[in-house]
């Protein structure tokens, strides 16, 4: 990422140019005045409270140790760590501040961001992870689900990354706990180490074992699930202009398709009207195939994790091997598809859409590919 590695310091002086950074990024200087809790960031406003995490994050040697390309990566992922607190933070009638959310909102925000930008898809998803799950290695030995997450942050980016995150985080506060909030984030350190995904993804015995493991609470990870999967089912996720249809034509040639843009026209619903009839007629659709045991594809948006997960439980509860297909393409080539369309989505819904983005991952499916449509 070209802006991001022109900000990023360098040796020797390690200097965080921060009037350069406000310059060029309006989600920055949108930070400023942004109240926080005073208890755990006495030191400011949102923007103070980056700037100073951005130095401490250039001033550990950890990073400074790690090649070019990763501190780039880093250096963004601190930026952007709180972008959400602007929109999440609220004062309530006796001046406390919360801003629940803001981390889940900042995965949100951030892959919105950096997808505007042109960011990699790789790279991007890498920030967004981490911004999502920045707050964990504060309280990590609190969480019962803790082993669950690190092996979902080892196949979406990387846990010594989220360590030095929450790191530069602590850093760039001013605050009383942070010497015991930084014991936490070393025993968050150690507890990857020993799950053997501080520093690489979880392995998993098959693509079914994973599967399952995500999808059923308790279960050994190291367990090899006999694959007893009995159809195939594609599941589409983009926004709409991403060329969904296209894609299935081409790759899925004479498989069924259950396709809400079909439903919609035959049912006579708007893109942005009730969509609840179309998705219980696509559900019937589906079900249908699912009883026959025939493969098929669901062409929807499915642009979060929530609604893909309805497609996808559904097929697993009838054992199908599901793929999930990511499409998307630069902000430009998206906008100009769907104009280009007989019956454009509104602008307004696509906006709606892109707020909700969330890319699929390996923890959803049994196979996940990722496939730009503007190449």
């Amino acid at each position: 990422m070209r802006i991001f590695d022109e900000l990023c310091p360098r040796g020797p002086e390690w200097t965080v140019r921060w009037s350069e950074v406000e310059a060029a990024f309006e989600w920055v200087r949108r930070m400023r005045g942004v109240v926080q809790d005073p208890v755990h960031h006495a030191e400011g406003d949102v923007a103070t409270h980056t700037r100073m995490a951005c130095e401490a994050l250039v001033s550990l040697p950890e990073w400074r140790a790690r090649p070019e390309p990763e501190r780039t990566r880093l250096f963004a992922t601190v930026l952007l760590h709180d972008c959400a607190k602007p929109f999440r933070t609220q004062v309530d009638e006796h001046g406390r501040v919360t801003a629940h959310g803001h981390s889940r909102h900042g995965d949100l925000l951030a892959r919105r961001i950096l997808w505007e930008l042109g960011a990699p898809r790789p790279w991007r998803e890498h920030v967004a992870a981490l911004v999502n799950h920045h707050q964990v290695p504060f309280w990590a030995l609190e969480r019962p689900d803790l082993t669950r997450i690190a092996y979902r942050v080892s196949l979406v980016a990387r846990n010594d990354d989220l360590a030095i995150l929450a790191t530069a985080d602590i850093l760039g506060r001013v605050c009383g706990d942070a010497a015991g909030v930084l014991d936490n984030i070393e025993l968050f350190r150690e507890y990857c180490r020993e799950l053997d995904c501080l520093d690489k993804p979880k392995g998993f015995a098959s693509e079914h074992a994973r599967f399952q493991y995500f999808r059923t609470p308790g279960r050994d990870p190291e367990y090899a699930a006999f694959d007893d999967t009995r159809m195939d089912v594609t599941v589409l996720s983009g926004l709409p202009g991403v060329g969904k249809d296209h894609w299935a034509a081409t790759h899925r040639a004479g498989w069924p398709v259950v396709s809400l843009d079909v439903l919609r026209d035959r049912m006579g619903v708007k893109p942005g009207g009730d969509q609840r009839a179309v998705v219980a007629a696509a559900f019937e659709q589906a079900r249908v195939h699912l009883r026959a045991g025939e493969r098929f594809v669901w062409n929807a948006t499915n642009v979060s994790r929530q609604v893909r997960e309805r497609c996808v439980g559904l097929a697993a509860d009838y054992r199908a091997r599901v793929t999930l297909v990511s499409l998307e393409a630069a902000p430009s080539i998206v906008r100009a598809r769907n104009r280009a369309r007989a019956e454009p989505v509104p602008e307004a819904v696509v906006d709606r859409l892109i707020g909700k983005w969330e890319t699929p991952d390996p923890t959803e499916a049994h196979h996940v590919e990722w496939v730009d449509t503007g190449r």
